[in-house]
């Protein structure tokens, strides 16, 4: 009797750790599918910006200074590596800074706000700005979910068996990257 007990016991224990080292493996599997949501959603943006800023150089070419800034971030984004979620984070915020400047430059000239490829580039760059924060907000849940499983009683023990680790939240942190971007003339 005591043989069935401990090997009902063994079974059970074993079952559970399975679903523990499962569920781990596929709370990592969506961080790394909300990185790859958001990595999409950035090169989008990258690809735009050359275009954005040709159509801008066109009415406001004395506007050099913010030109040479967003291209010149674009650059710096495009060369740090996929995975490095805190460079990325924190080049992606100085990016979204120039390109409002960019944009409120073009606020000052009106044939440029009339120009319909500008309209349309302006469009396209509200839109993936809005993909960009859903799958940030996706990427962050998935980490979330990922860090509470990482820490938390059981399942600490399989991921510290199986070397899971905590993911990085994809966020801002420079306060003044978070801030509205002031232009003046």
């Amino acid at each position: 009797m005591t043989t069935w007990f401990v090997l009902a016991l063994l079974i059970a224990l074993s079952v559970f750790a399975i679903l523990l080292y499962n569920g781990l493996v596929k709370k990592r599997q969506m961080v790394e599918e909300g990185w790859s949501g958001i990595d999409v959603q950035l090169k989008r943006r990258a690809n735009l910006i050359p275009n954005l800023v040709e159509t801008v150089k066109g009415y406001a070419s004395h506007e050099q200074e913010t030109l040479d800034a967003v291209t010149k971030l674009r650059s710096q984004v495009s060369s740090l590596p996929r995975d490095d979620v805190a460079g990325r984070a924190k080049a992606e915020g100085a990016l979204s800074q120039a390109l409002g400047r960019l944009f409120a430059v073009a606020e000052a000239y009106p044939d440029l706000k009339a120009s319909q490829n500008y309209s349309e580039l302006h469009q396209s760059l509200d839109e993936t700005e809005d993909a960009i924060q859903m799958a940030r907000r996706y990427y962050n849940g998935a980490v979330r979910a990922l860090n509470v499983a990482v820490e938390s009683f059981p399942s600490n023990l399989i991921a510290n068996q199986f070397k899971f680790v905590k993911a990085e939240y994809f966020e801002i942190e420079d306060e003044a990257e978070r801030a509205v971007p002031k232009v003046q003339f």
